[in-house]
This record gives structure tokens, C-alpha cells and sequence, in this order.
């Protein structure tokens, strides 16, 4: 049996969702915490990495990750890796997961949506409610080609890179859809879907799996707004996938999701990027990945490529290599 390990940062005492994670069966549970997080912070059978703990490891993200902050989720990574993980899967503390949670495998026959777009919102091939994922560009809310037919599926063999799993009840979505609507979704529960090269979806680090393979790709940006790190962390991915011969995957709903706390409006703020800057950012990954090079240099690429156009900072740059100087110690040892 391979060995799987799920993920999680919280700054709040263990939750419902937490100790369901603990309780499944051939999962190991590694929960990142933070200042925030409670000093007696513990639950059965989940691995606790506490503050003090982190600033004792080996890691070279150490020196650059900010305290307070989702990205610090990239250590558990490491150390799922570090301790034989071949499958790496996270999500969030308000995520309750199903008594079967868990992912397809890796290679098969999949469905798969028609070539021939440059982004769909994978939503529509779950629900007819009007609803779309978080950073999916406004733009495209009402465009019938970002809309999916069920019937023009097709089936293929082909290799997951990464699987994206949906949450019910209030799925993962932008502010401009919890400040207009806000209606809970609850998603059908069909058979897995895959997307071509070439057709972009968001996707979210709260129900995801990735294969070791891919570890490069779980680099979570660290110096931009917080609710547009994994989807920074997903447009950059997938042209990368897609170069190595990968395919991305969605799943219906294995989790549901109860959501923390939030305050609307700053999400709001701090998605603007999302809303102003998402197509000109597929265009920027796509033109800045080159076939034949290595995940990790094609990710170079890519954020050298971003910051020369603002999209991030210098300094996501030196976490960035730091977190690569990480990843390959692993894959030497």
C-alpha cells in the first residue's frame, strides 16, 4: 500500500474536521501551526508541528516564510515527502471529509472535456446553479463556451498530476458571489472528470492531491494576497503539468465545508488580483514554459517570468528558490 499523507495549517484548537482527517484509515495527518495556534494544541493520532518545532528543522523555506501565514502549509509538505509520502493531498480545518475520503488513482480512463478552450469553469459540469470557482476571471461568468456539456465528454487514458476535489454546502468561491448570492451548493457526485492540455480550470489547495512527482508544484506564493495564493499556485502549475505529460482531474464532493469565519470585504480586497489580472496571468505562465525542461526549472521559469511583470515580488523569488533547494535535498536523499 502507498504511503499518503494529508495536510493541513490551523490556528484554531482541533476542529470536527481535523480529528475526521485522524480517523481515517492509511492516512497519515500532519496539521502546520502557526503563532496563532493554541500552545497545548493536540489531537490523536495527527502529527502536530508546532512553532518551535518548525524553527528547528532543516528546511531552507524556514528563513523565508512569513510567520501568520497560509504558505507555511509548504513545511508539512516537506515533511510528508521527507517521510516517504507518494501521494500528498491537503486541505482546510473547516473541511469535514466524507467516511470514504479519498482520491482515483493516478493513471486511467478518465472523461475527458473537449480540446479547444482556454479556460471552463468545472463547476458547470457539477451543478446548474449559477456558480463559479474562485479565480475564475469575470469575465467569462456568462460566456457559453466556459460552460460544460456532460454529453461531449469523452473517454481517455491518461496520467493525474494533481486531482481537485469539490466541498459542499459553501464551496470554494469569490466574494463577489457570497456578497451577491450566497446560495449553498451541493455538487452531484459523478464520475471523475479530466481536462486536456492546453484548457485551464482554478483550482484551490482545500480537497487537492498531488503525486510526489509534482512536489515542485505545491510551492505556495508567499508575498501576495492571501486568498490568491493557491490560485497563483494553480495557473502556474498547470501549463508546467501539461509540458510534463500530467493531466489535472476533478472529483464531486468528497468534503463539506462548515467555512471559518470571514470578513467579506476583505476577502474582497484581497482578490482583486483575481479579478483584474487573471487572463493576462494564464498568458504570461503559458509563454514562459518550455518544453523539455524540468518541472523545477520550468517553475523558475515561470515566477522570473511573473516578476519581470509584476505579478510577484523579488522576494517571492527567494523563497521560491529556497523552497526548490529544499525539494531536490529530498529527491537526493
Amino acid at each position: 500500500m502507498i504511503k499518503k499523507a494529508v495536510i493541513l495549517t490551523s490556528i484554531n484548537p482541533p476542529t470536527p474536521a481535523v480529528a475526521q482527517f485522524a480517523a481515517l484509515p492509511d492516512w497519515d495527518v500532519l496539521v502546520v501551526g502557526d503563532l496563532k495556534t493554541p500552545c497545548d494544541w493536540h489531537c490523536p493520532a495527527v502529527q502536530y508541528v508546532s512553532a518551535a518545532m518548525q524553527k528547528a528543522l532543516p528546511f531552507k523555506v524556514i528563513r523565508h516564510l512569513p510567520w501568520n501565514h497560509y504558505a507555511r502549509k509548504m513545511i508539512g509538505y516537506l515533511l510528508a515527502a521527507r517521510e516517504g509520502a507518494v501521494l500528498l493531498a491537503e486541505s482546510d480545518d473547516d473541511n469535514l471529509p466524507e467516511a470514504n475520503w479519498q482520491f482515483p488513482e493516478l493513471e486511467g480512463c478518465y472523461d475527458q472535456i473537449p480540446a479547444g478552450r482556454d479556460i471552463v469553469n468545472i463547476y458547470s459540469l457539477f451543478t446548474r446553479q449559477p456558480i463559479w470557482p474562485r479565480g475564475f476571471p469575470l469575465t467569462r461568468i456568462r460566456t457559453p463556451a466556459s460552460t460544460l456539456d456532460p454529453a461531449a465528454l469523452t473517454p481517455q487514458s491518461v496520467r493525474i498530476g494533481i486531482w481537485q476535489a469539490l466541498a459542499d454546502d459553501d464551496p470554494d468561491v469569490d466574494a463577489i458571489y457570497r456578497l451577491t448570492s450566497n446560495m449553498p451548493c451541493r455538487f452531484a457526485r459523478q464520475a471523475p472528470v479530466v481536462l486536456p492540455p492546453q484548457t485551464f480550470s482554478p483550482f484551490n489547495s482545500q480537497n487537492t492531491a498531488f503525486r510526489r512527482e509534482l512536489l515542485p508544484l505545491m510551492y505556495l506564493p508567499a508575498r501576495v494576497n492571501f486568498r490568491v495564493t493557491d490560485i497563483l499556485r494553480g495557473y502556474v502549475a498547470q501549463p508546467i503539468l501539461w509540458a510534463a505529460g500530467y493531466h489535472l482531474g476533478f472529483l464531486g464532493p468528497t468534503v463539506r465545508q462548515e467555512r471559518n469565519a470571514h470578513d467579506l470585504l476583505a476577502d474582497f480586497t484581497s482578490e482583486l488580483p483575481l479579478y483584474t489580472d487573471i487572463e493576462r496571468i494564464m498568458a504570461l505562465v503559458s509563454e514562459s514554459v518550455q518544453s523539455g525542461a524540468s518541472i523545477s526549472d520550468n517553475l523558475t521559469n515561470v515566477y522570473h517570468h511573473l516578476a519581470r511583470h509584476g505579478v510577484v515580488t523579488e522576494a517571492e523569488l527567494d523563497l521560491l528558490a529556497a523552497w526548490l533547494e529544499d525539494v531536490a535535498a529530498l529527491d537526493r536523499t
